[in-house]
């Protein structure tokens, strides 16, 4: 039934699909150029790897990206999901490594590589130490603390997943829903449109009330796709941290009920979401063109989200029915 609701919403979707020239490529280049920073892959962890596609998934968010910047771009996204892995797997890291983590993370995203933190360290950091730096070295310092901070975010929602998890304690729907847009990365990703267009947004801009719900929402829309997508096995290792199960356990209904509502509060929230990009005003000529590069990259994150979960082998959906 999943699966048939995945490629239904797919079809609903009004946002076109984009993907790099680039991708297949860079995704070669990833998988030649990872075992070279000492990060522990063997044979079958490469195919897992080169199967889940993360340079398509970033050449889906930002087509238009150079290629070498497509390549610091799933470099980052490599790391983000090594990270997720560490924290949310069956081996997850504790809450008190998860904050280390985070520590360090920002030690270096601030102060540059040569600052140490106990707490990172490592092919992980070797890793981040590779992907972060054209854009320190490239991007103004408002972008480097915009990024730093989205990055706190999202390393502190995982801290309090984890801290949930421990506890046993499930979050209610809307508690979740917060919580979800933290631990989805997405308010990540939308600075790197930045990066990957060569155009920085003033903060009074970028944060402005209305960009800031247009981001929520697509955030929302991928984080839900992707909460469908890994019902299944986060039925086992989620601890009722994915909207499916939250929205079964607040109505009281099987988890094949909730599914349809999930997916009905897609739908709402896609229409809600195509509602609001058509009512973004004009920023005056020297900013609007900025922000439609803005607008269309959330748009990317979106539709990038639900193509590449559908070819992506780490969401092991079937072919379209």
């Amino acid at each position: 039934m999943v699966d048939g609701v995945l490629w239904s919403l797919r079809s609903a979707c009004p946002i076109s699909p984009r993907l790099s020239p680039y991708a297949d490529g860079v995704q070669a280049w990833l998988l030649d150029r990872l075992p070279r920073l000492g990060l522990p892959l063997d044979a079958e962890a490469l195919r897992r790897l080169d199967r889940a596609g993360f340079a398509r998934y970033a050449g889906r968010l930002y087509p238009d990206a150079s290629e070498p910047d497509l390549r610091t771009l799933a470099a980052l996204f490599t790391w983000f999901f090594l990270v997720d892995d560490a924290c949310d797997g069956p081996d997850r890291m504790a809450p008190g490594q998860i904050r280390a983590l985070r520590a360090g993370t920002l030690t270096l995203l601030h102060d540059g590589p040569r600052r140490r933190h106990p707490g990172f360290g490592g092919p992980l950091r070797r890793l981040l130490v590779e992907a972060w730096r054209v854009p320190r070295r490239r991007m103004p310092a408002r972008w480097r603390l915009r990024f730093a901070d989205a990055v706190a975010d999202h390393l502190h929602g995982n801290w309090r997943e984890a801290v949930a998890k421990d506890s046993g304690r499930a979050p209610g729907v809307a508690e979740y829903i917060k919580l979800r847009r933290a631990t989805s990365a997405a308010f990540v990703s939308y600075p790197l449109i930045e990066f990957a267009g060569g155009r920085t947004l003033p903060d009074a801009v970028y944060h402005h009330p209305l960009l800031r719900r247009i981001g929520e929402l697509g955030n929302d829309l991928l984080s839900w796709y992707n909460d469908m997508a890994s019902v299944e096995r986060d039925r086992a290792t989620s601890g009722g941290h994915n909207l499916v199960l939250a929205v079964a356990a607040e109505r009281d209904v099987p988890v094949e009920a909730a599914v349809g509502l999930v997916a009905e509060r897609w739908r709402d929230t896609m229409a809600r979401f195509e509602v609001q990009r058509a009512a973004v005003p004009s920023f005056g000529p020297a900013l609007d063109e900025s922000v439609a590069a803005h607008l269309d990259g959330v748009a990317n994150a979106v539709r990038g989200t639900i193509d590449w979960t559908l070819e992506s082998a780490r969401y092991p959906v079937a072919n379209h029915p």
